[in-house]
């Protein structure tokens, strides 16, 4: 992959345009799912997605070819992320999806006589109880908890990706591990 990836990007960065696309490819799911998990919000992360591709395309001659392409494109998305969830405000409605369960809308709370089994599962208390965990955690700590286990990115690679010494990503790493637990073990 590193091999195709760098391969790519020397294309891209000559204006290769089908290059470019082919990095799109390679790289929109993962960004979609890191935003995902920062954001909880299908359309914030699919906005993410598209603002990281936009940012790596303007600043592609700003590319540092001795770093991998990958933990360039992390670091923007991540960093996007961040700053989304700077900005974040309150917003109520019926109709936005729940920010712990996608395809669940406010209009699911009002009480109804109709329980089906694939409301039951959407609704699964273990998986409601991990989001809001996940969803506690302070930004330093969910960034690096997301890109370390859901993204499985090495210790080294966030360190890349959040410009940031590996101790320090080690010893988040550990808090949010903590935290998790804390916040889990009475309630698995």
């Amino acid at each position: 992959m590193e091999n195709l990836e760098g391969r790519l990007t020397k294309l891209a960065l000559k204006g290769d345009q089908r290059a470019f696309a082919e990095l799109v490819e390679l790289y929109k799911d993962k960004i979609y799912h890191l935003a995902y998990r920062m954001l909880n919000n299908r359309h914030e992360a699919e906005d993410i997605v598209q603002e990281t591709f936009l940012r790596v395309y303007r600043n592609l001659d700003r590319y540092d070819d001795k770093q991998k392409f990958s933990t360039w494109i992390y670091r923007i998305g991540t960093n996007l992320c961040i700053d989304r969830l700077r900005k974040r405000k309150p917003v109520y409605s019926l109709d936005a999806e729940m920010n712990d369960q996608e395809g669940i809308d406010g209009y699911s709370l009002i009480p109804s006589d109709n329980v089906t089994p694939e409301t039951e599962l959407l609704l699964s208390e273990t998986q409601r109880v991990i989001y809001e965990a996940i969803d506690s955690l302070p930004v330093k700590y969910r960034s690096v908890m997301i890109l370390r286990y859901l993204q499985d990115l090495s210790l080294q690679e966030i360190s890349d990706v959040l410009d940031m010494p590996v101790t320090t990503i080690k010893t988040r790493v550990h808090r949010g591990r903590e935290f998790l637990r804390k916040k889990l073990g009475p309630k698995m």
